[in-house]
């Protein structure tokens, strides 16, 4: 007889529930995305639904009807009835018995929720301490996956440290590419002594954050120069101001860098006017 265990249940494979035998419980074979509404309204559900096709297009799920997602995510979301809300998709390959190759028919599964954010003022109002991390992830940060043990373990290991976010780093080449779950940036002088903004390029190990997207025209719209150049660790402690940006917090300002405060160890006067400019996209 083929068994099963669930925690200290034993049953016949036959009668697992169907969701224990999924690729994404078994190998992390999916991809995901987060997005979020702002009093009420759903923001930025375009760009959002473009980048769950293109990670679904870059690990070769087929089948997954994205007009129905998107009616799917509307009406969750009203159905909810949260105004302040985080809303996670994900779709996996499919369900089967494990196996790394592909089981011919198989059909993609789909998950959501829809849950109340916290309530992140705090950290936006004082600023946040951070840690550096070495970046462990794979090659492919481009994509969306379900594979997120490295982040995990990333963000744990500042969270032990006082943290609130770790800031990964290339242990090769000493820069930094991105946070746990964030993009970040750095408020430095250039060698003319002009204030830019530098965050890193979108290559593969940088995800094409949406959040991102909108603080860069946030910059634009306050005459702000932004460098698409990574810094080292080095680089941003001597920053003037530093700040992370994520789909559930949008701009949150770094107050401490390790153990090195940032600036006078309060929000930057820039990256407040950013915050500012930020909220008229979501107005």
């Amino acid at each position: 007889m083929q068994l099963a265990m669930i925690q200290d249940a034993v049953m016949p494979l036959e009668d697992l529930p169907a969701p224990y035998l999924d690729r994404g419980m078994f190998f992390g074979d999916g991809v995901y995305e987060v997005l979020r509404s702002y009093e009420g309204k759903l923001f930025a559900l375009d760009p959002h639904m473009q980048r769950f096709e293109e990670s679904l297009e870059a690990i070769d799920i087929r089948g997954i009807d994205l007009d129905r997602v998107r009616r799917h995510v509307i009406d969750a979301y009203a159905q909810s009835g949260i105004s302040e809300a985080k809303v996670y998709f994900h779709a996996t390959r499919g369900q089967s018995a494990r196996d790394m190759t592909d089981t011919p028919g198989l059909k993609p599964s789909f998950f959501m929720t829809v849950t109340e954010l916290e309530d992140y003022s705090q950290e936006k109002d004082q600023g946040i301490p951070v840690w550096s991390h070495p970046d462990w992830r794979w090659k492919k940060c481009h994509i969306k996956s379900l594979n997120l043990l490295a982040n995990v373990m990333a963000r744990r290991d500042a969270h032990r440290r006082g943290g609130r976010e770790a800031i990964l780093f290339d242990e090769a080449k000493g820069l930094i590419t991105e946070g746990a779950g964030s993009s970040f940036f750095a408020l430095l002088l250039d060698v003319g002594g002009c204030l830019t903004l530098r965050t890193s390029p979108l290559i593969a190990n940088i995800l094409p954050s949406v959040t991102r997207t909108y603080v860069l025209r946030a910059a634009d719209n306050i005459g702000l120069s932004v460098v698409e150049e990574s810094v080292s660790c080095a680089d941003a402690i001597q920053a003037q101001e530093l700040f992370i940006a994520m789909t559930t917090h949008d701009i949150v300002p770094v107050v401490r860098f390790a153990e090195t405060p940032i600036g006078d160890g309060k929000p930057g006067l820039v990256t407040q006017q950013l915050m500012s400019e930020f909220r008229k996209f979501v107005g």
